[in-house]
């Protein structure tokens, strides 16, 4: 599921300070346009077999939108022996361009976490092929995917078989509790499913998503070899150490205007902080930044900085 708003595809970056009352240092970024972007919008068009690399195939579902971007990607590990990563939605169109790609080889169905957008085409696929169900199980929000049930939990550091390669599972909560990176280390190339995106920031979807864990996760994927990141919507990206740095910038100096917003208004509900916070993203976009902008609050919370009464958010350190 994809966001609010951040980049189009990050280009250089420079830390200034914060204008007003002490904080974070806001986060400045000079961008190139999408266009530019060393992948062809071409190449992400629904349904379309793309090659990534030797072995590593992508198919975009047709579920373009708001959220989703061009579509959820889903990837194929190996040529005889196959891995599906992220099957997407339920489409009909989508799992027959996946066994027209795949054949009939494939052995294991993978998922980054089971919002409706990525995981629910596991159970036929699983059904159809044989196929076994790696995964972590659904967290009970009410925001995911009941059908997925997995065989295999992945645990952290784990080395699963995809094809004729291996995925390293990553464990990155944040986004969602059950969220999960694999990285393919011969081709330094992290799938980051919805916790790294391509030209925009995540949502962070409490109680489930969590965000001083999303924080933790990025710095975890730092001390990994990687140079690439294959995002659950949109483009490869290069210079992925960079772009995990950026992000980690951003929700920065988001949180500073959470503190700069409640210092202005003394005390404000969500619905009173979000377009004050957001006044960046397009009024479309604030019902989903609301989520993100509580899951910064319930951050400060904890941290004592914030607290809420009432349905009011109020400094606790002023």
């Amino acid at each position: 599921m994809r966001p609010t708003s951040l980049t189009r595809r990050i280009c250089a970056k420079t830390l200034a300070p914060a204008v007003g009352p002490p904080g974070p240092p806001t986060y400045r970024k000079n961008l190139i346009k999408m266009d530019d972007s060393p992948e062809a919008r071409s190449q992400l068009v629904a349904e379309k077999c793309v090659s990534l690399g030797p072995g590593v195939r992508r198919i975009v579902a047709g579920n373009a939108g708001l959220m989703t971007g061009p579509g959820t990607n889903t990837y194929l590990f190996g040529i005889r022996d196959v891995a599906v990563l992220d099957p997407g939605p339920d489409d009909a169109r989508h799992l027959e361009a996946i066994l027209a790609a795949a054949g009939p080889g494939i052995r294991s169905v993978i998922v980054t976490h089971t919002h409706p957008d990525h995981s629910p085409l596991a159970r036929r696929l699983a059904e159809l092929t044989g196929a076994r169900l790696i995964g972590l199980p659904p967290p009970g929000d009410g925001r995911q995917d009941a059908t997925f049930a997995p065989q295999h939990l992945p645990l952290d550091g784990e080395r699963l078989p995809a094809g004729d390669c291996q995925l390293i599972a990553i464990h990155t909560p944040g986004h969602a509790s059950n969220c999960v990176c694999y990285l393919l280390e011969r081709e330094r190339l992290l799938f980051t499913g919805d916790h790294v995106l391509e030209g925009v920031s995540p949502v962070i979807l409490p109680p489930d998503g969590d965000m001083s864990a999303y924080l933790h996760s990025l710095d975890k994927l730092q001390s990994f070899d990687f140079e690439r990141i294959a995002p659950g919507h949109g483009g490869v990206m290069e210079r992925g150490k960079e772009i995990l740095g950026a992000l980690r910038a951003h929700r920065l100096a988001r949180e500073a205007k959470v503190l700069g917003g409640l210092r202005r208004l003394t005390a404000a509900t969500l619905d009173e902080l979000t377009p004050v916070v957001y006044d960046d993203v397009a009024v479309e976009r604030h019902r989903w930044a609301r989520l993100t902008l509580e899951a910064h609050l319930i951050k400060l919370a904890r941290e004592h900085r914030a607290g809420e009464s009432d349905g009011l958010w109020r400094l606790t350190q002023l």
